[in-house]
């Protein structure tokens, strides 16, 4: 089956930050007369780029405005989403849409999106060599190996993907091998690997660092504006509480317009990641959907079933949060 779409991320990638750990949004507090079940919610959240919006509005109040007051909890990465999701230690989190389905169609979770969050832009997702490499596009990567964050997800379905598009077929077992994002810039330098699927701001900074080349930008073609991650609760935290929720949305759905201003994104990097100004300023940034929509949702799980990631197709329409469902 020819691909028509695909897929990436997970940027799971953990950088030790300055996150506003334990804040939230404190700038209107809630009233007893809001009408929401809870006003209180505890969301999960990562030191990265995507979350961009997130912070926008807790420094912004746009929560408050809803009536709602939130409570910020760092991860390390995505894969402590779904745990803490399901034991109720978190109300929302945001994660990338591959281990969210994942985990839904495994009946991990019961899982509901609550909103978008992060889709795909040029340069966000780029997989790059040494900078001395003969390896110039996807069709010279067969019989090499390729370092991802994650096999058997976003990263190695990314890269299988590039590399169909130019006729070389890649197993998951031979030619990927995992390494932290951080780690990245030791392993190319070292050639411990010949190529490296990357996010910003580890593509920016290996440019700068040692030279690293890209040769395929992921966010074209097939895979332009992809749907990366996004927010999500339980379906039972749904049920209990769908003003609440709805009330998030809103938000949500404000932060993110005002997302589209990549100055107030570059300017907020810094508060909660260990990215510096100066780098935030030379950064790709993806994009930030305002809406909720199947459509573009069903792409991630129509390439995960592609690619071996779920063993049976997933209708996304049953995962989504509607206030008047």
């Amino acid at each position: 089956m020819k691909l028509r779409t695909s897929l990436t991320v997970l940027i799971a990638f953990a950088l030790t930050a300055a996150c506003s750990s334990g804040g939230g949004d404190t700038s209107a507090r809630p009233t007893s007369g809001s009408g929401l079940e809870k006003t209180e919610i505890t969301v999960g959240t990562m030191p990265v780029v995507d979350v961009a919006p997130l912070q926008l509005a807790v420094r912004d109040g746009l929560f408050g405005q809803e009536g709602l007051q939130v409570k910020l909890q760092p991860l390390a990465g995505g894969a402590e989403a779904i745990p803490k999701l399901k034991s109720g230690a978190l109300d929302v989190s945001f994660g990338n849409y591959v281990s969210f389905f994942s985990a839904s169609a495994k009946n991990v979770l019961d899982l509901k999106v609550v909103a978008d969050g992060f889709q795909s832009a040029p340069k966000t997702h780029v997989i790059m060599v040494p900078k001395d490499s003969p390896i110039a596009s996807p069709a010279d990567l067969a019989g090499k190996t390729i370092a991802v964050n994650t096999r058997r997800n976003v990263g190695t379905m990314l890269v299988r993907v590039a590399a169909d598009a130019h006729g070389v077929k890649l197993d998951e077992d031979d030619n990927f091998v995992e390494f932290p994002f951080p780690e990245m810039e030791a392993v190319l330098k070292g050639k411990k690997v010949d190529a490296a699927l990357v996010v910003e701001p580890f593509g920016t900074l290996l440019s700068q660092s040692i030279g690293a080349k890209m040769i395929w930008d992921t966010a074209q073609g097939p895979t332009a504006d992809f749907p990366i991650a996004g927010y999500a609760t339980t379906g039972g935290f749904a049920k209990e509480n769908p003003k609440t929720l709805a009330a998030f949305q809103r938000a949500m759905v404000k932060a993110q317009a005002a997302a589209a201003d990549r100055a107030k994104v570059v300017e907020i990097i810094p508060k909660y990641t260990s990215i510096q100004s100066g780098v935030a300023g030379s950064l790709a940034i993806g994009g930030f959907p305002t809406s909720l929509n199947a459509t573009r949702l069903q792409r991630v799980a129509d390439s995960m079933r592609e690619y071996g990631l779920l063993a049976e197709d997933l209708n996304v329409s049953d995962l989504l949060f509607s206030a008047s469902r």
